[in-house]
Order: structure tokens, then sequence, then C-alpha cells
């Protein structure tokens, strides 16, 4: 099992309940979209899933990912660095050093497995040097290895993030509204390639998503969150306009609006829009 969670609550300080009682499993190679309107919690998930931000302290919480436990009882394990180099964080906003070229900025996810003196000298052997240029190869942008971060677009410079979990060797990769600021082009790139890597690499994919057509087209599998509560955990195929109505309200309308693979559907509608649905299979 790649990641399990238990009986997880979140409130803050403000008095927000950010997460209500979840419960999920995924399975190891798995692609996951989860989806959610702008508040509903798939940050804050994504955030403790990976040792960031601790659960409620309520008896019976627990995350653990491959096995190992992220936290319980709302407490973080005591060996979460050593954790964390198994999942792999994509963020929006890259999270790239601008000054630092693009190959530096890969390395950057072999820290964990280097001596301390090394990385802060930013000395990187041969070995670990082909890995970081094997890696920009994969995500398409080797020709930009020498350029400083802030020279990419913003669709390159979240290849270079994705690369980044390449060589950090993460089994686990949540990526966190990947393709929120980027063009449409661009996000279907990052979307094949993240689609690419589970299917290649056996890696386990869990990506939140707004644009739940894009969800729809790339994830085989859906989790949908409304005011922190999982409202549907199934097949993306199953998804359709009258059920994204029936779970999110008014809230729908954002899902839909714009969507690349509806055209027109009535609110009333309930006939199934299978062409939502194109297996992944069929990108191949």
């Amino acid at each position: 099992m790649a990641l399990k969670i238990q009986n997880l609550d979140k409130h803050f300080p403000n008095g927000k309940h950010a997460l209500r009682d979840i419960n999920l499993s995924i399975g190891e190679g798995e692609m996951v979209a989860l989806i959610g309107a702008s508040g509903s919690g798939k940050s804050t998930l994504l955030r403790m899933i990976a040792g960031l931000l601790p659960a409620d302290a309520a008896a019976g919480s627990l995350i653990e990912v491959n096995g190992h436990c992220v936290q319980r009882d709302g407490r973080i394990a005591s060996d979460i660095r050593s954790l964390r180099s198994q999942v792999g964080f994509v963020f929006q906003q890259f999270n790239l050093v601008d000054r630092l070229p693009v190959l530096v900025n890969v390395l950057v996810g072999r820290l964990h497995c280097m001596p301390l003196w090394r990385g802060v000298l930013r000395w990187f052997n041969a070995h670990e040097r082909t890995l970081g240029l094997e890696a920009l190869q994969r995500v398409g942008i080797l020709e930009c290895h020498g350029q400083r971060a802030s020279t990419l677009s913003g669709g390159q410079q979240q290849r270079a993030a994705i690369a980044r979990t390449l060589v950090q060797g993460a089994k686990l990769v949540l990526a966190d509204e990947p393709i929120a600021s980027l063009d449409p082009e661009s996000s279907r790139n990052v979307m094949e390639i993240l689609t690419r890597i589970q299917r290649e690499d056996g890696r386990t994919v869990v990506v939140s998503l707004h644009q739940v057509d894009m969800a729809i087209r790339y994830c085989p599998r859906v989790i949908a969150l409304n005011q922190g509560q999982v409202v549907y955990d199934g097949l993306s195929s199953n998804l359709t306009p009258a059920l994204l109505r029936e779970l999110y309200g008014m809230q729908a309308d954002e899902f839909l609006s714009g969507s690349e693979l509806l055209t027109s559907v009535s609110a009333q509608d309930t006939a199934p829009v299978l062409a939502w649905a194109a297996p992944v299979a069929q990108m191949a």
C-alpha cells in the first residue's frame, strides 16, 4: 500500500475545520486526481501526507507512506526527514531557486543522500550530474540545464520541478495544483509527463487539480473533496456534470466552466458524458 490514511481531521487556529474524518487507501503505482473547489482541503491534505503539517491530536489518526508512519495521533514521526525522501512534492509555484542553474535545482533532490558539506558547497559528483541530466531529458528540457531557473517559462520550470522528484527517487509523487498557472499546452505537457512517470517507473502519483476535465482525462481514479470531506472516491469515468452538481451544487460551475471536453450540458442533464472518460490507455 503506497498511502494509508485513517481518521484524519484538521482544525486551524482560526476555527476552520479544514479536513473531516478522512479515510483513504491508495495502492502502489496508482494515478489519482484530488479535486475540489478552492478551500476544499486539497493542499492541506497533501501537506499532511508529506509530513509538513500535523493532524489534530486525536486518537486513531494515522498517515502511512509505503508502510512507514508519517504521523500518528497528530504527532509527526521523529524520523520524518528520512521518510520525506520517499515523497516528492511538486508545488504550484515550482519552488526553484531563480538564480541557480536548472541542473543544480534538479540535483537538490539528491541532498537527502549526500553529506551535508557537499550539499552546502553544491558539489555534485559525475554520477549525480548524469542522473540530473537524464531526468531533464525525460521531461524534455535537457537543453536548458545550464540556464538560470529564472529564464525558463512556467511550463519549463514545472518540468524542472518534476525532474527534481525523479532524481530524488521518490516512490510517491504529490503534485499540488501543478498546472494552475500554466497555459493549456503546458498543462497538457505536465500532465503527460506525470502520467509517463507513473507508467514507466511504477511511481504512485497523487495530483490535486481544479480542472476536472484534466483529472478525468489523465487519472483513472478521482477523489473529490468538498468542505474538507471526501464526497466521491471512484472511477473518473463515472463523473458526469449531473454528479458533480449533486456533489457540489452551484460550485460545480467552477469545474464545468471552460471545460475542453464539455460543450453544452443542461443543469438537468443526467446522461453520462462518455467523451469525458477517455481512458488513459488510449493516450499511449
